[in-house]
């Protein structure tokens, strides 16, 4: 069984975090002020779930990372070689609390986040659902909510993809970064805020 870490306590990353748990699942997460500030969050969560510094949550062989875009460079600063593991961008290049874009100068955010994690095989995911969508019962409007998913590496596609089906999402691919990951942005993207349900 693939490990799984999360950085970034935020509202997708604990979002993320709870419907790991929700699924029995287990994690590592982590932010910037340490274990210790995320006690509360991993009581309520239960044992699947623990809290770690970045580097142990940085070690797993999966990765999401959900952090305030101007922070990322610092959050992703110093960490061990990633090494060809899979790394989950589900970030957005907004910041809030006014959720201003970010000027990425016509760069999809994913290229730009590449660059913070180098030797990394990225998977664009998780980003361009509302934070209580994630980690609300994926099944509740009859169907299977679906969540998106882009990537160049097809293999660590497919892990993700058997990671969003085990928690109980539709996943649809959307294939390279180049393109997927565009679809998805928020803002900019046509995808994003979209509760959509496949059923059948």
């Amino acid at each position: 069984m693939m490990t799984i870490g999360i950085i970034g306590s935020g509202a997708i990353g604990s979002s993320f975090a709870r419907a790991l748990a929700g699924a029995g699942i287990e994690a590592t997460i982590a932010n910037s002020r340490g274990p210790q500030s995320l006690q509360d969050l991993v009581d309520e969560l239960g044992p699947s779930i623990k809290a770690g510094t970045r580097e142990e949550a940085a070690s797993a062989d999966i990765v999401l990372v959900a952090v305030n875009w101007t922070k990322l460079p610092k959050a992703l600063a110093g960490l061990p070689a990633w090494n060809g593991r899979i790394v989950i961008d589900a970030n957005n290049p907004i910041e809030a609390p006014l959720f201003k874009p970010v000027d990425l100068g016509g760069r999809a955010s994913s290229e730009v986040f590449a660059e913070l994690v180098p030797g990394a095989r990225i998977v664009k995911a998780f980003n361009h659902l509302q934070a209580h969508l994630l980690s609300s019962d994926p099944k509740a409007e009859g169907g299977r909510r679906v969540l998106f998913y882009s990537g160049d590496d097809s293999a660590a596609k497919a892990e993700v993809a058997a990671l969003i089906d085990r928690l109980g999402f539709f996943g649809l691919d959307l294939g390279a970064l180049s393109v997927g990951a565009r679809l998805v942005q928020f803002p900019g993207g046509p995808l994003p805020v979209h509760n959509l349900v496949k059923f059948g």
